[in-house]
């Protein structure tokens, strides 16, 4: 992919209306299923609409964000005068972006490469800043993004634009998420200077736990789903897995487990440390990062402390801390997990975008104005 230019001629908008102090308005790019839009809205923040090219992310965010427009549509196809038109001409206009970089993840299993297109989104979002210079900006992406050139570059554009910016690798467990989720955050504004977002929950003392999020919900074995909730079902597991799991202990490794039921891959030198698969997480700690495959035993620590399963869909979405209330899949449809899974696994925990929202709120009420909550 050719990079944009990471400059383009700046567009001068609202140049005759200055932004209203108390009324954010924000579009949410590389939307999803909505994680960081349903966080935006729970502190007052409008969400005026959402941006996806996965057209599976369709229904959750229309469903559960009424007045919102969801726009299936490449961010790549998109100008600064399609934004210009969501916005209201004197609102205090947000822009949000958690454009994917899977090659930065920890969980990623190839090399990063400049040639890998997805990194070219990054650049997309600062040509959309560029042209449309919103008063705030927010990112959220993994915590390796960090040392890498296209975070660099944007980081450049927001400062030639005259941004105050501030950004840090965040745990969403400190604000709420009952899940240990590292993700750098970053935050700027045009309106004046910006802070962090203060921990709700600092420290594993004030951590919301497994059991605390999950605890109640009605016990399942693997492959069943709850006749209630139809998120609530659990991946089938192999008759091999069915042993493994009853053979793994909350917190522990697949080094507990009896000889014949280690995979051949863990037995050779570079497979013994592989010890975060086929773990059960513990009842009285967070979760660990719900990824894309997090309702797979085999694929991280996501057993159930206590029943001999993977976690469900529903577990997976609270971890993430989404409300249970959250519509996923319309009515009456077939629960697809392996999609739901990567929806899931992919967002922004909601808890995460309330703090982001509500540092973005102190920012504009620090100029003088007062957010409407």
């Amino acid at each position: 992919m050719t990079k944009p230019s990471a400059h383009p001629k700046a567009r001068s908008p609202r140049s005759s209306n200055p932004p209203k102090a108390d009324r954010i308005e924000a579009i949410d790019l590389f939307c999803g299923a909505g994680g960081l839009s349903c966080g935006l809205k729970k502190v007052g923040v409008r969400v005026v609409a959402g941006i996806d090219v996965d057209a599976a992310c369709q229904y959750p965010y229309e469903a559960n964000h009424r007045g919102a427009k969801f726009l299936l549509q490449d961010v790549t196809t998109l100008t600064g005068a399609d934004l210009e038109a969501l916005w209201s001409p004197t609102s205090v206009r947000l822009l949000a972006g958690c454009a994917p970089c899977q090659p930065f993840s920890s969980y990623a299993n190839t090399k990063a490469s400049s040639e890998n297109d997805k990194w070219g989104l990054l650049y997309q979002f600062g040509r959309l800043v560029t042209e449309t210079k919103p008063d705030l900006v927010t990112m959220e992406n993994v915590p390796g993004l960090a040392a890498q050139a296209p975070f660099k570059a944007f980081l450049h554009t927001l400062k030639t634009l005259g941004y105050s910016i501030e950004y840090a690798v965040l745990n969403a467990a400190d604000y709420g998420a009952p899940q240990q989720r590292k993700r750098l955050v970053l935050l700027a504004s045009l309106l004046g200077p910006v802070q962090m977002p203060a921990a709700t929950h600092p420290g594993s003392a004030n951590w919301v736990t497994v059991r605390k999020a999950v605890g109640a919900l009605p016990a399942i074995g693997d492959g069943e789903a709850s006749a209630h909730d139809p998120l609530h079902r659990a991946a089938a597991l192999s008759a091999l897995n069915q042993q493994r799991v009853r053979a793994s202990r909350p917190g522990g490794t697949w080094r507990d487990w009896p000889p014949d039921l280690v995979a051949e891959c863990h037995r050779k030198a570079s497979g013994r440390h592989s010890a975060g698969v086929y773990g059960r997480m513990e009842w009285d700690k967070p979760a660990p990062t719900m990824t894309t495959l997090c309702i797979g035993y085999g694929n991280g620590r996501f057993g159930h402390p206590q029943q001999h399963r993977g976690i469900s869909l529903r577990e997976a979405a609270i971890f993430q801390s989404f409300p249970t209330s959250y519509k996923f899949v319309k009515p009456g449809m077939r629960v697809l997990a392996k999609p739901l899974a990567r929806l899931i696994g992919n967002a922004v925990p909601p808890k995460l975008g309330e703090a982001v929202g509500r540092a973005l709120q102190a920012a504009v009420r620090s100029r003088g104005g007062t957010t409407r909550v």
